[in-house]
């Protein structure tokens, strides 16, 4: 099992920064990839942008250019720096980790909301 726990959502206006945690804890050995993904009200949720073992990411074409995912050593944190942001980014914002490279993640945190304000 993984535990994922999200924290440095908040309220910002539009154009500012943001930064978003993510701390890892239980067998994150078997993680191979961690991501963040966002649900705005009365939206599916969607993926912003992923990160393997490897350090290879990958992001949504809304957040290219903006967002940036990057992880310490070993899986302990993951985060997500957000510049430039949206109102259109205003969402709750989820981490999410996986044992495998693609499919469904397996492990998912509680979330931390993000409002973007014009």
């Amino acid at each position: 099992q993984v535990q994922l726990v999200e924290s440095g959502g908040g309220l910002v206006q539009a154009g500012g920064s943001l930064r978003l945690s993510c701390a890892a804890s239980g067998s994150i050995s078997i993680i191979s990839r961690m991501g963040w993904y966002r649900q705005a009200p009365g939206k599916q949720r969607d993926l912003v942008a992923t990160i393997t073992s490897s350090g290879r990411t990958n992001y949504a074409d809304s957040v290219k250019g903006r967002f940036t995912i990057s992880r310490d050593n070993g899986w302990n944190t993951v985060y997500l720096q957000m510049n430039s942001l949206k109102p259109e980014d205003t969402a709750v914002y989820y981490c999410a980790a996986d044992r495998h490279f693609i499919g469904p993640m397996d492990y998912w945190g509680q979330g931390t909301p993000v409002t973007v304000s014009s």
